[in-house]
């Protein structure tokens, strides 16, 4: 499931998927009717990669919580966005059980199953990792570790220098 293009307006109801950076924002088109429309750098856009739901013992990204609700329900639908707030929250209770309640709130758990469900209409969810998102997690991490361990050298040599520089000086002094 690859969450990376698909962004949430504020002020904009539905999801949208990014098409173009433009000088004063980004060019988008809605996931549901397909119509393009400017979104401005003013506009609180999130994508849903970004986003992560509260739980009691840190935040879970969003990606999973939807792998969560596609396993419930066998990679169908869900119950509407529109019931109501109990109905709702017993729901994200049986989905993810140690949500914090006290910081997410009904209209949270609107929005993530109105989005679960458009996904699900254009098949956009699944329960496969991205091997994309995988190999390039491995390919970050490899060259993380290989920047760090080109800094230590760098600094030992550094000190290496500054060492000869100070015995350079010493026998200079004792001359």
């Amino acid at each position: 499931m690859d969450l990376k293009g698909i962004l949430s307006i504020g002020g904009y109801g539905g999801l949208f998927k990014l098409i173009k950076q433009t000088k004063t924002g980004f060019i988008v088109e809605s996931l549901t009717d397909q119509k393009r429309m400017q979104a401005f750098a003013t506009s609180k856009i999130s994508t849903l990669e970004d986003i992560a739901i509260y739980t009691e013992e840190g935040e879970v990204h969003l990606k999973d919580v939807f792998k969560k609700i596609f396993e419930k329900e066998d990679g169908k639908q869900t119950i509407n966005h529109k019931v109501s707030s109990e109905e709702l929250k017993s729901f994200f209770i049986e989905v993810l059980p140690d949500y914090d309640s006290e910081r997410v709130y009904v209209s949270d758990i609107k929005k993530v199953v109105n989005w679960y469900n458009v996904l699900v209409d254009l098949n956009m969810v699944d329960l496969e990792e991205d091997e994309e998102s995988t190999q390039e997690d491995a390919v970050k991490e490899e060259s993380e570790k290989t920047e760090e361990k080109e800094g230590k050298v760098q600094k030992t040599e550094k000190k290496t220098e500054k060492k000869k520089e100070k015995k350079k000086e010493k026998k200079k002094d004792q001359e």
